[in-house]
């Protein structure tokens, strides 16, 4: 990633989309933020870090708000380096109650955390993949998370599958698009992250968002040579998940 580069992150407006939006505009980044959730806290933040920002409401799971969005941060950009494909629906349940059984859930439920956690990867890549091909180049950066069943328990297979399908959804992405130069990763946090709407005990007890340090900054400069691999921060370098 370079000074001026024009990155989009959806669900920015708090948590690890909050974090990658505030490290990326310490190096100099434009952003364009998106989200469901008001923008202004944020937007702020990051103007008073003396960044360039473009706020955007859209819903990742609606194609045609998520297509005007794009249409929007090409118009005011020109173009689009990067994008962080964050939104998502997350199993808090170090603070928050436990989703239920598959046999007990029900289907408007799973359709939301599956539309929104892989359906909304899907429309953003769909949408800025166009203008990336066009210029040649560019990067996304899909979120991973807690995929196993003894670690995670009972109530998290709806999240569980929809980031085991963005792993595959990367590596698809990444072979389509490696003659266009455009690099594709997934990013695994690699521990549960307590987010600013967590309890005070739970924040003492576990790592917040800052636990990333510049994962975002070394993922949107990741070689070629890594497009398509599920990566971790390691010792302050990329570590490709086997």
């Amino acid at each position: 990633m370079r000074t001026g580069d024009v990155v989009v992150i959806t669900g920015a407006a708090k948590g690890i989309g909050r974090y990658a939006a505030r490290t990326l505009a310490k190096e100099g980044a434009r952003l364009a933020l998106t989200d469901i959730l008001p923008l202004e806290n944020v937007s702020a933040e990051l103007q008073a870090l003396g960044a360039e920002v473009l706020a955007v409401d859209a819903d990742v799971r609606a194609e045609d708000q998520v297509s005007a969005a794009v249409a929007q941060i090409v118009k005011r950009f020109g173009r689009i380096d990067g994008l962080i494909n964050n939104a998502g629906v997350v199993t808090h349940f170090a603070w928050s109650p436990r989703w239920p059984r598959i046999r007990e859930m029900d289907r408007t439920f799973w359709d939301r955390v599956i539309e929104t956690n892989l359906g909304g990867t899907f429309l953003w890549t769909k949408h800025v993949l166009p203008h990336m091909e066009a210029r040649r180049a560019g990067h996304i950066v899909n979120l991973h998370g807690g995929t196993d069943p003894k670690q995670m328990g009972i109530g998290g297979c709806a999240y569980a599958v929809s980031k085991e399908a963005i792993r595959m959804f990367t590596r698809f992405v990444a072979e389509e698009e490696r003659e266009w130069n455009v690099c594709v990763v997934a990013v695994a946090p690699g521990t549960a992250i307590a987010t600013e709407d967590a309890p005070e005990e739970v924040r003492r007890r576990l790592p917040g968002p800052d636990y990333l340090e510049n994962v975002f900054v070394l993922a949107l400069q990741a070689d070629m040579a890594l497009t398509g691999q599920l990566l971790l921060l390691k010792d302050g370098r990329l570590t490709v998940v086997p």
